[in-house]
């Protein structure tokens, strides 16, 4: 499918499962529709770009135990919730675990409509975010040992002479170790190489081992 973004429909009601895909389509979405949350997860592998629009009480799993398997296996598609059987504690527990909105049936099209827009643009970015965040990953690999300390302590503000008397070298070979820091981790300067160890969650001070 490409990066051609899906609407996702879980629900028991073929009356509003038909209704919803209707209405998707009818607007340009395209639309993929299941009628129970395991029948879902045997279909999706997490690689499709959407959001999925959830009814709550199902036979079998229900849709905040679907919302929490997503969850735990790192998908980055965003929940929206409908439901006609909703009260204030299921709602609160939908939205902590990161729902876009829990919405009661019947509800108004137009806000649901403006909630998978929401949604997809929230999809969207958290793709961005997880590609940016694996090249970084990536390119932290390509550092030696020695690399990775020198990084560490220029990410603490540490000045090249104190990080060459702090590792036992010559500020020459501490200028040689940096440059490579900042080719491998293809960080154009300082402040966005602070942000990419910050966004690997590396302690600022690394172990010492020689590479």
């Amino acid at each position: 499918m490409g990066d051609r973004q899906t609407v996702f429909v879980v629900d028991d009601d073929q009356a509003a499962r038909e209704s919803l895909n209707w209405l998707l389509e009818s607007v340009g979405y395209h639309v993929d529709c299941t009628a129970s949350a395991l029948e879902f997860l045997e279909s999706y592998d997490g690689s499709v770009s959407g959001c999925l629009v959830l009814d709550v009480r199902m036979p079998g799993m229900s849709g905040l135990e679907l919302q929490n398997h997503l969850i735990e296996r790192g998908w980055c598609l965003p929940v929206i919730i409908v439901t006609g059987h909703g009260d204030i504690p299921m709602a609160v527990r939908a939205m902590k675990a990161g729902a876009v909105d829990f919405l009661q049936k019947p509800y108004n099209d137009q806000t649901l409509l403006d909630r998978i827009k929401q949604a997809l643009d929230l999809c969207s970015q958290r793709r961005q975010s997880h590609s940016e965040l694996a090249l970084i990953r990536a390119n932290y690999r390509h550092l030696t040992q020695r690399e990775r300390e020198v990084a560490a302590l220029v990410v603490a503000g540490k000045a090249n002479k104190i990080i060459a008397i702090e590792l036992g070298l010559s500020p020459k070979t501490i200028e040689v170790h940096r440059a490579n820091v900042m080719y491998k981790m293809q960080a154009h300067s300082l402040s966005e190489l602070v942000q990419m160890w910050m966004r690997l969650q590396v302690e600022p001070r690394l172990t010492s081992q020689a590479a």
